[in-house]
């Protein structure tokens, strides 16, 4: 048999080794804009469009190519040959891997300019609603503003454990991060160093396994809870609350269930605007609070006289919008898949609000039509079912919160010409990265 292959091959030219691919060599590249995910955008000379990080409208930047299709390219900013007047420092000192912010390296104003420009051309071109790029209102806290933040940690072979974002670019990695990053609220800052300098060896206080999710969420008089997601034994929780101040709960969710106290208070009291409310482990509440209070002083302005009119508050949370309009004389139905924050919404319920555990787009339809429906979905949106039903049967008016305007361009259009958009807000719930919050009041045609 060698004998034969031998004579096969006998007479061929010898295929020389394959050597290394010759990287692109780079290119000049002049910004136009930011894109959703923050990635600057230019196009090439070939007129394909180049997204790439940490990039300015107006720079002239060197880039090198790292993904190219048909029609777009990615790259990666080698310098800046010409900086924009947008440009600024980042002040961050993880900003240059980090990728939990994006934005950091505009000026506020242009960052507050590109999130407009974002949500404009969502609804023009996804929606096929013709509007100019809204002002966005700006937050408060342009720093140490998020109430609520979650980090990855990874135990590594050799006993090393890193906990924090994910690298920008490079999801597989995470960069290690103490309270000098400079997103999050004071009091969680304090809480996560001190968590951190008191984990133990491997982190052993904390629960067992490779990869953990940990969510701390602070409450306005500065006590804080920490959601660890993942693992399977609960570790020693005990010991971590009794070492670090300020953190007052530890509750684990290992897999799909429900999330379980395992140290500590079972609510956190919290106080958001008129309202106290008791939080467990993973009911949701708008990260940036001042910021939020501008969005729903506008969503009150928006709601108008409720007196005796039938609203639906469709992924209500612990009930905040539900339990202001009752209080004001409105029929309230509140409809919400948690069932934690459904207790919480019912425990201080006033006459006229009723809260129901459920998937929004399974029982919507059953408390339709009414004269004001407020949506406030996930980044997701609305599900198609639910959006058929609101068309079907429709509401009088639609207040739409939304953090994702591709998802909200995509629900309007899905709701059909039976709605016609009044207004439109933005609100910057999320300085320092592309993310941007809108209120959309839709009428019945």
């Amino acid at each position: 048999m060698s004998d034969r292959r031998g004579g096969r091959d006998r007479g061929r030219s010898a295929r020389p080794a394959p050597g290394p691919r010759r990287p692109r060599p780079p290119v000049q590249l002049r910004i136009d804009s930011i894109a959703a995910g923050g990635e600057g955008v230019g196009r090439l000379a070939d007129g394909r469009v180049c997204f790439v990080h940490r990039t300015a409208p107006g720079d002239l930047a060197e880039v090198q190519l790292t993904e190219t299709r048909d029609r777009w390219t990615r790259g990666t900013l080698l310098r800046v040959i010409e900086p924009s007047p947008e440009r600024r420092e980042a002040v961050c000192p993880f900003y240059a891997r980090c990728g939990g912010c994006t934005l950091e390296h505009l000026t506020y104003d242009a960052q507050l300019a590109a999130k407009g420009r974002i949500v404009g051309d969502a609804l023009t071109r996804i929606g096929g609603v013709a509007v100019e790029a809204p002002e966005v209102v700006p937050s408060p806290r342009e720093f140490r503003y998020r109430n609520r933040v979650s980090f990855a940690l990874r135990r590594t072979e050799h006993g090393r454990v890193e906990a924090g974002f994910h690298a920008l670019g490079a999801p597989d990695e995470i960069v290690d991060l103490d309270g000098s990053c400079l997103l999050f609220e004071e009091a969680i800052a304090r809480v996560w160093d001190g968590i951190r300098a008191n984990w133990g060896p491997d982190a052993r206080r904390l629960p067992s396994g490779a990869q953990l999710r940990l969510t701390l969420r602070a409450s306005a008089n500065g006590e804080v809870s920490l959601l660890v997601e993942g693992g399977f034994h609960p570790g020693r929780p005990l010991e971590l609350i009794a070492a670090v101040p300020g953190l007052v709960a530890i509750w684990h969710r290992p897999g799909e269930n429900k999330a379980e106290l395992i140290a500590g208070a079972p609510g956190l009291p919290e106080t958001w605007g008129d309202e106290t409310v008791e939080l467990s482990g993973a009911a949701f509440l708008q990260v940036n609070r001042a910021a939020a209070e501008l969005l729903e002083a506008h969503v009150l302005s928006l709601v108008g006289d409720v007196a005796g009119r039938t609203v639906v508050d469709a992924y209500c949370g612990v009930g905040l919008h539900a339990r202001r309009l009752a209080r004001a004389g409105a029929r309230v139905t509140g409809i919400e898949l948690d069932p934690d924050a459904v207790a919480e919404a019912r425990r201080s319920a006033p006459e006229g609000a009723v809260f129901i555990s459920g998937y929004v787009e399974a029982v919507l339809a059953e408390h339709l039509p009414a004269d004001l429906v407020i949506l406030n979905p996930p980044r997701a949106g609305i599900a198609a079912e639910a959006a058929d039903a609101l068309a079907a049967q429709p509401a009088e008016r639609i207040i739409y919160i939304s953090c994702n305007p591709a998802t909200l361009a995509r629900d309007i259009r899905r709701l059909g010409p039976g709605y016609r958009m009044e207004s439109l807000r933005s609100f910057d719930l999320f300085p320092q990265t592309a993310h941007v919050e809108s209120v959309v009041l839709l009428v019945r045609a």
